[in-house]
C-alpha cells in the first residue's frame, strides 16, 4: 500500500512549542507508512531543522498580517504538492491552510489548537470573531485536536466544532537524551559560561504577553533580596524584548536579570537552573514544563489550564496565581529557604510527569488518526508498503 502524503503546516519559522510538535511528528512518524512534508514561512530555524533531517520543506508566504490573497496562494501550493492529509497547527495556519485545503480539494484536514489564545485577547469583539472563524473553518475540518483536557472542554462548551470531530492528543516529548552522560557533560560545561552567581533562577519562554515574563521580572527584586549573588535568566526572544529591557533598566536589574535570547541549547540551560519558573497567563500544554520536570528541576508555575494538568501543587511543584509577582516571589523563596522541599518536589516531578506525556504515545495516536481518516485500519498499518 502506498504511503500517505501528510503535510504538517504552521505559519511562523521559529522554534516554539507548536513548531516542536510539528518537528516531532515529521521526525518520528513511520516513514514506511507516511511521506511527511513541513509547510511554513521559509528562511528560519524551522526550515533549517527540517532540511537537516532530510525532510521535505515547502515554503509558504505566511506573513505577519492578514491577507485575502493568501488562501489562493496556499491552495496553489497544495494543488502542486497533492497531500492526502493537511494538518494545520495554530491560528494563522489553521485559518488560511484549512480554507486553502478546502479550495484545493484536499481529501482530509486535521487542525491542532495549541492553546485557545484568542480567548485571552483584551478585545471582546475579537474573541467573538475568532471563535466564529473557528466554527466556520471546522465545517471543512475532519478532526480538531486539543492538547489539553481543559481546552477540549472549552471547545465543547463553545461548540467550536461538532462533537464527533473533537480529539484530545496531549503533547509528548522524548526524555531519553536528558539522562545521558553526554548531556550532563554539555550542561556542566555550559554552567561554567553562564552568568555566574547562585542561585540561578530562570525560564524558557517567548517574550510574548502570554508567557508573563514581565511578572517574573517584577518578582525578581523580592526573590533575590536575600541572595546578592543570585541571577534570573530568560531564554527566548520575541516582540516584548525592548519593553523588558527598559523595565530591567528602570528597576536597576541589568546585572541580575538577563535576557539570553533564543538558544539552541535551551535544554542544557534548563539543566543548569536551580529553580525553573513558568509565569504564563495562559497555556495549552507547555512542553517546557514537561522538560523541566524530566530534568528534576524544582518548578514554580502559574495555576493556569494546561500547567495544572502537568504539575500538582505541593507534590510535583508549586502553583501560584497568574499575574501575581508577590506570589511568584514567595513560592521561589520557599524553595530557596527549604532545599529539602526543592529536592523532594523536583524528584517527584522527574518520577511522575514524563511517563504521562511521552513522545511514543503522541506519535501513535496521531498515526492512528491519520490512518483512520484515510480509511486505513491497523491491519493496513502493519502491512509492508508497496515499492
Amino acid at each position: 500500500m502506498s504511503r500517505l502524503r501528510v503535510m504538517e503546516m504552521i505559519d511562523k519559522p521559529f522554534l516554539g512549542g507548536g513548531q516542536a510538535i510539528v518537528m516531532a511528528l515529521a521526525r518520528n512518524l513511520d516513514r514506511d507508512r507516511f511521506e511527511i512534508s513541513v509547510c511554513a514561512r521559509g528562511g528560519g530555524p524551522l526550515e533549517e531543522e527540517v532540511r537537516k533531517d532530510g525532510l521535505s520543506f515547502v515554503p509558504a508566504p505566511f506573513g505577519g498580517k492578514y491577507s485575502f490573497g493568501l488562501t489562493g496562494k496556499i491552495a496553489a501550493i497544495l494543488r502542486r504538492e497533492m497531500p492526502d492529509i493537511v494538518h494545520t497547527h495554530g491560528g494563522i495556519a489553521g485559518l488560511y491552510g484549512r480554507m486553502a485545503a478546502h479550495k484545493a480539494g484536499v481529501s482530509k484536514v486535521v487542525h491542532t489548537i495549541h492553546g485557545i489564545h484568542y480567548l485571552h485577547y483584551r478585545n471582546i469583539l475579537l474573541r467573538a470573531v475568532y471563535a466564529d472563524l473557528e466554527r466556520y473553518c471546522s465545517k471543512f475540518t475532519d478532526a480538531v485536536v486539543f492538547v489539553s483536557e481543559a481546552d477540549l472542554e472549552t471547545g465543547r462548551r463553545l461548540r467550536l466544532a461538532k462533537p464527533a470531530k473533537l480529539r484530545l492528543i496531549r503533547n509528548g516529548i522524548d526524555c531519553s537524551g536528558l539522562g545521558t552522560e553526554d548531556f550532563a557533560r554539555r550542561a556542566a560545561e555550559l554552567r561554567g559560561v553562564l552568568p555566574q552567581g547562585s542561585p540561578l533562577i530562570g525560564t524558557v519562554a517567548r517574550l510574548h504577553r502570554q508567557k508573563g515574563v514581565v511578572f517574573l521580572l517584577r518578582a525578581a527584586g523580592a526573590m533575590l533580596a536575600g541572595h546578592p549573588e543570585g541571577r534570573v535568566i530568560v531564554v527566548g526572544g520575541g516582540e516584548l524584548e525592548n519593553d523588558l529591557i527598559r523595565e530591567i533598566r528602570a528597576l536597576g536589574l541589568e546585572r541580575r536579570f538577563l535576557l539570553l535570547g533564543e538558544r539552541a541549547d535551551a535544554r542544557e540551560i534548563l539543566a543548569c537552573l536551580d529553580i525553573f519558573v513558568l509565569p504564563s497567563l495562559w497555556e495549552g500544554l507547555p512542553l517546557v514544563l514537561i522538560e523541566a520536570a524530566a530534568l528534576g528541576r524544582p518548578i514554580v508555575a502559574t495555576s493556569v489550564d494546561g500547567s495544572r494538568e502537568i504539575i500538582v501543587d505541593g507534590e510535583t511543584g508549586l502553583l501560584v496565581p497568574a499575574g501575581d509577582p508577590a506570589a511568584l516571589a514567595a513560592a521561589v523563596n520557599r524553595f530557596l529557604d527549604d532545599s529539602a522541599l526543592a529536592a523532594r518536589l523536583g524528584e517527584a516531578a522527574r518520577a511522575s510527569v514524563p511517563p504521562r506525556f511521552t513522545l511514543d504515545v503522541m506519535i501513535a495516536v496521531h498515526s492512528e488518526l491519520y490512518l483512520s481518516l484515510a480509511g486505513r485500519n491497523r491491519a493496513d498499518a502493519l502491512r509492508a508498503p508497496e515499492n
